[in-house]
Parts: C-alpha cells; sequence; structure tokens
C-alpha cells in the first residue's frame, strides 16, 4: 500500500511550493489564482527511527534513505487545485477538485496564516485564517452531504433491494470516500440516529455527513508563511482558541524549507529536511547570509521549518499509520550485502498477516507464523504489529 497526502486549501496559499520543497519537484508557483490546473503527484519522505542499530547493523534501503539514524521513507503527495468557496457547486475548479480529493487518504490544508490573500486567492491584507478553516470545511462537509443525500435518493427508490438497510445505500453511494457499511451504521448509531433516514431533519444528515467526512478525510491544518509576524500573531490566537481545539495546527514555512534544500543541493548548507538547525558550510554572499541566517531564527524558533512535521502528523497522527521492517536472515544481511532494505507503512491495526499480503500474495497464502526479531518470540499470523517492529515471516513459500 502507497499512502497519498493531499495537499488541499484555496488557491495562492502556498501549496505549490510546499509540495516542491518536499519533493523537490519543479511544479509551477506563482501568487495568482489556480497555477494549479492539474494535479501533480511527487515523491515526499517520512521519517521513521531507523531500526538497523538496535542490531547493530547499517542499513542498505531499496527505497528512500537514511541519515542520521532517520530512515526516510517514500509515500505520495498531491498537490491538489485551489479549492474556492461554491466548490460543491461547480465554482472554479469545483467538479475537478473534488473528483482528485477522492485519490488522498489524509489531508494537509495548507493555509496561508499571514492574512495576504482572501477566500479567492486574491492578494489582500488582514484575512483572518479563520474564514479559510471554515469554508474549506464547509466544502467538504456540503460535499459530503450531498452524496449522502443520493444515497438516500437510492435507498427510498427501493430499486436495488438491499431489504431495507439505509447502511447497505449508502455505502454503495460513498465508496468512493473509502467507507463501509459497516462504519455507516456505527456513525449513525453513534449519532443517536434512527436507522431510517425519514426521521432525519436536515442537521442529522449534516452531522451525519460532517462525521463520515472526519473519519474518511482526516486533516492537519499547515499553518503556512509562519516566518511572518503576521502569521505568527494568527497562530497564537487560533490555536489558543477553544474552538479550533478539534484541529491540529502544524506551523510551516514551505519558502524556507525550498531555500534549505536547494542550497543543500548546492553545497551552500548542511541540512537535513525536518531538522532544526544547519550548518553554512559552501561561499555564500553576505545578502545570501543574512537570508539564511533569517531562516536560521524561524527554524531554530519552531524547531524546524514544519514541513516534515506537516506531511508525518499527517499520515503517523490523523490516519494513524505505522512502520514495518521485514526482518531476519534475509532482510539483515542478505548473499548481495543488503541489510533491512525496506520498511513499509501500513494501516494501524495491520497485523502479521497483512504485512504478509503486503509483500505478495504468495506470501500470505502460506504464511505460517512469524518471528519477532527483537525478543525471538514467536507470534502469530493475528498479532497486530507495532510501530518499528522488526518481523521475520515463516511461509510455506
Amino acid at each position: 500500500m502507497t499512502y497519498k497526502i493531499g495537499l488541499v486549501g484555496k488557491p495562492s496559499v502556498g501549496k505549490s511550493t510546499l509540495f516542491n520543497a518536499a519533493t523537490m519537484n519543479d511544479v509551477p508557483e506563482g501568487a495568482y489564482p489556480f497555477t494549479t490546473i492539474d494535479p501533480s503527484v511527487g515523491e515526499a519522505y517520512v521519517r521513521v527511527e531507523c531500526a538497523a542499530p538496535d542490531f547493530d547493523e547499517t542499513c542498505t534501503p531499496d527505497t528512500g534513505f537514511c541519515e542520521g539514524g532517520e530512515r526516510f521513507v517514500p509515500t505520495k503527495l498531491v498537490d491538489v487545485a485551489g479549492l474556492v468557496p461554491g466548490a460543491h457547486e461547480g465554482k472554479g475548479l469545483g467538479n475537478q477538485f473534488l473528483s482528485d480529493l477522492n485519490e488522498a487518504d489524509v489531508l494537509v490544508h495548507v493555509v496561508d496564516f499571514s492574512g495576504e490573500t482572501d477566500l479567492e486567492g486574491e492578494p489582500t491584507e488582514g484575512h483572518d485564517p479563520r474564514e479559510d478553516i471554515a469554508f474549506l470545511e464547509a466544502e467538504l462537509d456540503q460535499w459530503y452531504v450531498d452524496v449522502l443525500e443520493k444515497g438516500i435518493e437510492r435507498y427510498r427508490s427501493g430499486y436495488h433491494g438491499n431489504e431495507g438497510d439505509i447502511e447497505v445505500d449508502l455505502a454503495e453511494q460513498m465508496n468512493a470516500f473509502g467507507t463501509n457499511k459497516d462504519e455507516i451504521k456505527q456513525v449513525i448509531l453513534a449519532l443517536d440516529l434512527e436507522l431510517d433516514p425519514d426521521a432525519w431533519d436536515e442537521a442529522d444528515r449534516e452531522a451525519l455527513a460532517r462525521e463520515l467526512r472526519k473519519r474518511t478525510k482526516p486533516m492537519v491544518v499547515a499553518a503556512n508563511k509562519m516566518d511572518t509576524p503576521e502569521a505568527q500573531a494568527n497562530y497564537d490566537d487560533i490555536t489558543s482558541d477553544p474552538e479550533y481545539e478539534h484541529l491540529t495546527v502544524v506551523p510551516v514555512s514551505a519558502h524556507a524549507e525550498k531555500a534549505l534544500k536547494s542550497a543543500n543541493e548546492a553545497g551552500v548548507v548542511d541540512y537535513t529536511p525536518g531538522e532544526g538547525a544547519f550548518d553554512i558550510v559552501g561561499d555564500v554572499s553576505d545578502e545570501q547570509e543574512a537570508g539564511l541566517e533569517q531562516i536560521r531564527e524561524f527554524v531554530a524558533a519552531f524547531d524546524g521549518t514544519g514541513v516534515q512535521d506537516a506531511i508525518e502528523t499527517a499520515l503517523f497522527d490523523e490516519l494513524g499509520t505505522k512502520a514495518v521492517f521485514p526482518g531476519g536472515a534475509d532482510a539483515m544481511g542478505d548473499d548481495q550485502g543488503r541489510v533491512m532494505r525496506d520498511c513499509w507503512i501500513l494501516p494501524e491495526d495491520a497485523t502479521t498477516e497483512d504485512l504478509a499480503y503486503h509483500l505478495h500474495s504468495d506470501i500470505g497464502d502460506g504464511l505460517l507464523h512469524a518471528m519477532d526479531c527483537r525478543s525471538g518470540r514467536q507470534i502469530s499470523t493475528r498479532h497486530e504489529l507495532e510501530h518499528r517492529d522488526v518481523v521475520e515471516l515463516v511461509t510455506t513459500s
């Protein structure tokens, strides 16, 4: 499984800059609406503490890389076209945006916390980022409401003959969101609603749609442009406001991350993505040095640029995934000298059997049991794995 993290938000807030900073791709950036039309997909990385040193080994990754004891594991990042109010009605690139959004497992909502762009993505001053947070959630909720209503119509028609189970028709209509009838039934009952849509009023339908959206499209807010005083003031206000306690807000400067990665590639600085410090190692002009020192102050104050933190918070905290290392003789020193070649990102409830089938269907079909490489004990096929587990699979295949 390769997870996809979707970068969403209104135009001109720095989504493409963050995408380029994370992936080092060359997607067009510009301070005008709809710079991004078609979604761009690139490879970003999440950090996992490498397990190889626990076995006195040095890993040799097949994908990604390892630096300073941190394993950088590939994941997919999607830069989705900018969203404007009324997208669920087709405004802006609304229909395309909503279609592209289904490709993402978790969302990073990039918000211009400096307040320099209005809701349409046009330059302004003093815009309140709260409006951006509210409008995007409202647009997504209304999108879900529209699909939910179609599911209710499907149920009322009785055409599909599912013995009158509303959750079945809703699941059929909303399957693109990655939900199922069991989850939908659970949500309906958790909201103290009857399993009869005729008993739901408008507020009930909106509440159901909103809860399904939260479960199927978890979201992190990337408070971008935090290297400006205006953004820092807005960040302090919003993160101290009880109304926003339900949100995870990560302070970010996509510009700083892109500048440091570019300088690192040019041999000007020594920088590891996600770190809260860097060293100037090349020749720089006085102007360049002044710019780097400004970035240094920011990353020291916020313990990094926030780009890595936003991606990792989305994948590990909001989506709840975990990293697992296949172990054993083949993984820790094979005949080609490769050590702990793989690190896989799996769902939070992944078992030994899930790992086996993730590697290959034949391995899953022939799985007998597994070994915990740290403890040396045998574990069952249904054993639920932990983050950073190192597991040797024993299989007939």
